[in-house]
Formats: structure tokens, C-alpha cells, sequence
């Protein structure tokens, strides 16, 4: 199965997300990150975050959606909803999810008050992906109705 997480910059929790689902998942499960527009690099402190959790960084970098090099089986979009941030949407046949997660790279304040919204990030993403990781996914995968119901009660409900 491969995984698409959305966002628009590509540049945080996307990437977050990536990195963390392919260091947790089995090998026949793939994650990719895009975004709409992304801002061109990886945010430095998504990076060092992963990197002190012990998940390589190696490879990750903000893409477009415009060349991904895999269809999507699923695709969870991470952009947030408290700041009226739009969600970029994606043309394609894929089942879709939401999970919102705020924007780390849009807080303000002191260095820990940043670090703590990327923390913030960085621990809803992983015990969401951790919640999909053990559903029955192959039983899951054969009926797409009961994936999207568990899909969705997992974005609304880990935080």
C-alpha cells in the first residue's frame, strides 16, 4: 500500500508524517509526502526532531505533488483547520483522509514554545500512524467503506 501525506508546504508535518510512517511501518507499506506548494526545503526543526527520535532523515525533501513517483493507495491530508488553512485536494481516484494537524512552522514566540508545536506535531502524527498500523489492514484493505469509517475516527479522535 502506499501512502500519500498532503499538505501544502511539504516542508513539516507532511514530511513528519513520512518519515515516521516508513521508520514504523512493514515493508509493504510505503509513504510518500507532497505538497501543493511546496516551500522547497525541509523545516530544520522537523529534521532535528526526527533525528533526536532516532528516524533517519536521509532523502526527505519538500516535492511537489505534481511528480510523485508512485499512485497513491491513500491519501491522509495533515493541513489544519483552527487557522483557516485550505487543504490542498487531489485529483486521483485514491481513498482520502484527514487528519489535521496545526502548522509548527507558522508558531511564534520563544525557541520552546516552537519546539513544543513541533513536539505537539510530531506525537499526534505518530500515535495516529501507530492507531493505522495496528487496524487489521488486510482485512481492511478488502473493504474500503470500514478503511475510510476507521481512517477518519482515527483523525478525529488521536490528538
Amino acid at each position: 500500500m502506499n501512502i500519500l501525506f498532503l499538505c501544502t508546504g511539504n516542508s513539516c508535518r507532511s514530511i513528519l508524517a513520512e518519515a515516521t510512517f516508513n521508520h514504523l511501518a512493514p515493508t509493504d507499506y510505503h509513504a510518500i509526502s507532497a505538497g501543493s506548494q511546496p516551500t522547497g526545503q525541509v523545516h530544520p526543526r522537523s529534521l532535528a526532531l526526527l533525528a533526536r527520535e532516532g528516524i533517519s532523515t536521509d532523502g526527505y525533501h519538500s516535492k511537489s505533488w505534481d511528480n510523485l513517483p508512485l499512485i497513491p493507495d491513500l491519501i491522509i491530508s495533515v493541513c489544519g483547520n483552527a487557522t483557516g488553512e485550505t487543504c490542498p485536494v487531489y485529483l486521483g481516484s485514491a481513498l482520502r483522509t484527514h487528519w489535521g494537524v496545526e502548522d509548527p512552522a507558522h508558531v511564534t514566540g520563544t525557541t520552546e514554545d516552537i519546539d513544543a508545536a513541533f513536539i505537539t506535531a510530531y506525537r499526534t502524527l505518530r500515535r495516529r500512524i501507530e492507531a493505522f498500523l495496528a487496524l487489521p489492514l488486510a482485512e481492511l484493505q478488502k473493504d474500503s467503506v470500514r478503511l475510510k469509517t476507521e481512517l477518519d475516527r482515527i483523525g478525529a479522535n488521536y490528538v
